[in-house]
């Protein structure tokens, strides 16, 4: 049998493939220092890694095929960045964090069940929002030159090809940075041996962890972790295919993940949520000029992550044998473009920039109050000055 250019299978099936590739190396580093940042063992961050991929993987697969469009799922990478940015602070333990994690889910959940909460969301003021993730991702996109200031040799070359292939293979740019990343890694361990000498563990395994509902966690790590997730993600999602002419299953998009999440949490995953950016992949020109068709991507996609979901451990112990900041610069690198955007949506509009200020520096900082981190607070601090600094409308005379 011929497979037409208009008919065929072959487009969308390599979109897929090339959605869960570039998914999944572009951010994967981010997810395990996230997870490694709030107490997880790196036998733990493995375990979050691939239950995160398995069960999105699935999601994708249902989606996809209930709705007949190309609907891509991905675990939250502002969210781990999230938990980048909590570092040294944080002192709540891994079954607390585990136990937040928990309650995103079932916020998430709530949200597929009870819409006029996502609306609740969306009116957040895009500025606040956008200076928030900012804040959170300027921890980690600092990783890259702090690495090149610590280990110049090992970081030199991991600099380079991302600057390159940004130039001239945008798309491949951050797989081919990790490829680099991997190569730098084994010389340094052929050079140095295992200086730390983890066991291996190249098979992907599962770890529980019963969450613990503790107050301060769940107020520092859920809701921050939910609205980013929420604002970044999940609504940026419905925007990409809606600008491809799908139409997003909202319920059952947030009922999937919601409960997905739910479920991962005590195996360590952290969110899980519409794609973003890597959505367009599956849904653009890319999968074929049979829009009908697309939807076959989707399938493909989640495939993909499903036997990327096999390198799980792998990919975590590589990266606790790694020289100290090396994977942080990768994950710096995948976000910059995220940052970017942040920074411009939070500082473009003149009256708001006041409150984004307040909220990107609180959200910078540090900042503790009770056990809470900054993310919370910077969003408190500047919805607070957003309303007072908001222009009144003049009465009319």
């Amino acid at each position: 049998m011929t497979i037409t250019a208009q008919g065929g299978l072959r487009e969308p099936i390599v979109a897929g493939i090339v959605t869960a590739l570039v998914g999944f190396t572009s951010s994967f580093a981010v997810v395990i220092a996230g997870l490694r940042a709030v107490g997880a063992t790196a036998e733990q961050a493995a375990s979050g890694l691939f239950a995160l991929t398995v069960v999105f993987g699935l999601g994708i697969i249902v989606l996809s095929i209930r709705s007949r469009a190309p609907v891509t799922l991905a675990w939250s990478t502002p969210g781990a960045a999230l938990l980048v940015s909590m570092g040294a602070g944080y002192d709540a333990g891994w079954a607390a964090a585990v136990g937040a994690f928990l309650v995103v889910g079932g916020l998430t959940l709530l949200v597929g069940l009870i819409p006029a909460l996502g609306d609740l969301i969306a009116r957040i003021p895009t500025p606040i929002a956008q200076a928030m993730l900012g804040g959170v991702l300027l921890s980690l996109c600092l990783a890259p030159m702090e690495s090149l200031a610590a280990e110049p040799l090992l970081t030199l070359p991991v600099l380079i090809v991302w600057l390159v292939a940004t130039r001239w293979l945008a798309r491949w740019a951050l797989p081919l940075t990790l490829l680099t990343a991997l190569v730098v890694i084994a010389v340094y361990v052929w050079v140095h041996g295992n200086e730390q000498h983890l066991e291996a563990t190249w098979l992907p395994t599962l770890s529980w962890t019963t969450p613990n509902l503790d107050v301060a966690a769940i107020v520092g790590i859920a809701i921050p972790l939910f609205v980013v997730t929420m604002a970044s993600q999940n609504i940026p999602g419905v925007a990409v295919l809606s600008s491809f002419g799908y139409t997003t299953p909202w319920r059952a998009a947030m009922t999937v993940t919601g409960a997905g999440t739910a479920f991962v949490a005590p195996f360590g995953g952290h969110a899980i949520n519409l794609a973003a950016l890597s959505a367009a992949l599956a849904a653009g020109d890319e999968a074929g000029p049979d829009r009908s068709r697309r939807w076959i991507a989707g399938v493909s996609a989640g495939v993909g992550y499903l036997v990327l979901a096999a390198l799980s451990g792998a990919l975590v112990t590589i990266a606790a044998i790694a020289p100290g900041g090396l994977v942080e610069a990768v994950a710096g690198l995948a976000l910059l473009g995220t940052f970017a955007a942040a920074v411009v949506g939070a500082f473009t509009a003149v009256e708001t920039r006041v409150p984004a200020a307040l909220t990107f520096v609180a959200a910078a900082s540090g900042l503790t109050f009770f056990g809470v981190g900054g993310a919370f607070w910077g969003l408190v601090i500047g919805l607070v000055a957003h309303t007072v600094l908001r222009p009144r409308t003049s009465a009319p005379r």
